[in-house]
């Protein structure tokens, strides 16, 4: 099987992360003796400033991790909640029946900061400063800029240069985008983390952790962020001005927790997500219906194979729609969604030619509330610059809106983190912090009694989604790609291509993926495209013959222009593997 790079091998420990920078500042971490946690740390800050475009230190990032000693694992909920004003009836009151894309509107509390810092606290060993030593110095003296940060500025110059300022005074110096190849600095970012730092005080390094926790939701960091948000009104996706509705009291309220992740048994794994106040138990629900099915016998770049986990993926999505969010506010039958009976009945919808309808399972008890006519939103998109989510139909080939990060360890620890929101495109820098803040309040409906229906204190749900998979009952493997509504379409194509037909990580990511987009996307203006799919332009066209006569919507894509996952497995023998997505020429994976 053909692969770009080879899979990195080790016994040290490996990084493997959408951007090499941060690849190679956690593999720095762990050759001077920190642990998976201390290093998956300092390169998501990192990634704060090397992907600004993808992520940023008011975005959001739900962390799975293996704790080696105890031989658990946990998830971190970086996931912050809706401010306090956030209720249906205050944007029926402005007119709106979908939350904004962009703008001071769909923020919620940026929790990505307070994710890291808790791991750091409770699993890691190393100080907050010399963690985000790296991301400072590369904030102070400017990082490599690569070809995508300057098309997604460019993307959105004319909104910068009219309406927010703010961000065109950090990523338009001098009126000017800064040039691919070129190094940019953040200053101002560079101070906040500088003076972070110098709040965490305290007689144990835990506490000098939650110390700077404590500046970060209720000091000056939640200072300035309440005051932008209800000082300023600020064009948004909608095409009027608003004000926000966060507050500081909404930064001070909430805090990161960590909760157990919910899992199922595949052939000879368990896989492992986070909850459904994210889009991740889909990825469970596929497996749930392809368990006795015999994949190992279809060609892994057939129509068969696609054909099949494509109509999977549209039944385990309608069910994200009917009945996934918050659990904390809204009842979620996940057990009957994952349970053999149910996947039994599901099962015998997936024909032999292509649905084009929303089919939600029905659940005694549950009403099915699905949003038929997505598909009419669709003019919405071209409205203004910025809006949604920043997908490849934007920036070209392999833009994205999320980072990654895999770590494993000498110990055997792991972790899989998917940070994401806060990008530059959604939402105005706040001057006094040099960065924006995450708009993941689109993500709710606006509609009472959804699952997801906006409510205070609630989490969207996400579609950040990170993985990891165990076998006989041992931490194996961390996974996880941006890519929205693809993130749990493409970590199944790698994971059953992986399980079925033996292939490495890095065979399993080089090899050419698709998607569908047949239900509405959780990113304003919430669009719809039943039965389309997308192939990566490397398949035989054959296959694309062959799944238009099955009667997909199916097109072929660019070359290379399908997934940004990377992994990292730890075997048996004590093995570590890795592997990153060539795609966009980004991500690496390194280890020794």
């Amino acid at each position: 099987m053909f692969t770009t790079r080879p899979e990195i091998a080790g016994t040290f420990g490996v990084v493997a992360t959408t951007h090499w920078i941060a690849s190679q500042v956690g593999m720095a971490v762990l050759e001077r003796g920190g642990n998976a946690f201390d290093a998956a740390v300092a390169a998501g800050f990192t990634l704060q400033v090397a992907e600004p475009h993808l992520n940023g230190p008011g975005g959001d990032a739900p962390i799975i991790i293996h704790d080696a000693m105890s031989n658990t694992q946990h998830v971190i909920c970086g996931q912050g909640g809706a401010p306090d004003a956030a209720t249906p009836a205050k944007f029926a009151e402005l007119g709106l029946d979908l939350v904004p894309g962009t703008g001071l509107l769909p923020a919620v509390v940026p929790g990505a900061f307070d994710a890291w810092a808790l791991m750091l606290r409770d699993w890691g060993t190393w100080e907050l400063s010399d963690v985000l030593a790296y991301a400072i110095s590369y904030a102070r003296n400017g990082i490599h800029i690569v070809p995508r940060i300057s098309a997604a500025i460019e993307s959105v110059r004319p909104l910068f240069e009219e309406e927010w300022r703010t961000s065109a005074a950090v990523f338009l110096r001098n009126g000017n985008v800064p040039a691919p190849g070129s190094l940019f600095a953040r200053p101002a970012l560079a101070d906040t983390w500088q003076k972070l730092c110098g709040t965490a005080t305290g007689s144990t390094r835990e506490a000098r952790i939650d110390s700077a926790r404590n500046a970060w939701y209720r000091g000056f960091v939640a200072e300035a962020i309440g005051n932008f948000y209800q000082n300023n009104e600020i064009l948004d996706a909608s095409g009027r001005r608003h004000r926000g509705l966060l507050t500081s009291d909404d930064m001070a309220r909430w805090a990161a927790s960590v909760e157990e992740p919910v899992g199922i048994d595949y052939h000879n794994t368990r896989l492992l997500k986070v909850g459904p106040w994210s889009q991740g138990p889909t990825f469970l629900q596929q497996l749930a219906l392809l368990k006795v099915i015999d994949i190992g016998a279809m060609d892994p770049l057939g129509a068969d194979f696609a054909h099949t986990v494509i109509e999977s993926a549209k039944l385990a999505f309608a069910d994200r729609e009917a009945y996934y969010g918050d659990p904390d506010f809204a009842q979620v039958p996940l057990g009957h969604l994952l349970s053999d009976g149910y996947n039994d009945e599901r099962r015998k919808l997936i024909g032999a030619t292509a649905s084009h309808d929303l089919r939600p399972g029905t659940i005694p008890g549950f009403a099915a509330d699905v949003d038929h006519e997505a598909y009419k939103r669709i003019e919405l998109l071209t409205r203004a610059p910025g809006i949604g989510e920043p997908t490849v139909a934007r920036l070209g080939a392999m833009g994205g809106d999320t980072c990654h990060v895999d770590v494993i360890d000498r110990w055997g620890n792991m972790v899989s983190a998917t940070p994401s929101g806060g990008w530059l495109q959604s939402s105005p820098v706040i001057p006094e912090l040099g960065f924006c803040i995450s708009t993941r309040g689109q993500m709710f409906w606006t509609r009472p009694g959804h699952p997801n229906s906006i409510a205070p204190r609630k989490r969207p749900r996400t579609t950040l989604s990170p993985s990891m998979a165990l076998r006989d009952g041992k931490a194996w493997m961390s996974f996880g790609t941006p890519g929205g509504e693809q993130q749990d379409q493409w970590q199944p194509v790698m994971f059953l291509r992986m399980v079925h037909h033996n292939m490495s990580i890095q065979q399993a990511i080089d090899a050419p993926s698709f998607h569908t987009e047949h239900w509405p996307s959780s990113f304003w203006p919430r669009v719809a495209r039943p039965g389309k799919v997308v192939l990566e332009g490397r398949y035989d066209p054959a296959v694309l013959a062959e799944m238009q006569r099955r009667g997909h919507k199916a097109e072929m894509g660019d070359p290379w222009s399908e997934g940004r996952i990377s992994a990292a497995r730890l075997e048996a023998d004590g093995q570590m593997f890795a592997g990153a997505n060539p795609r966009g020429m980004q991500g690496y994976a390194v280890g020794r």
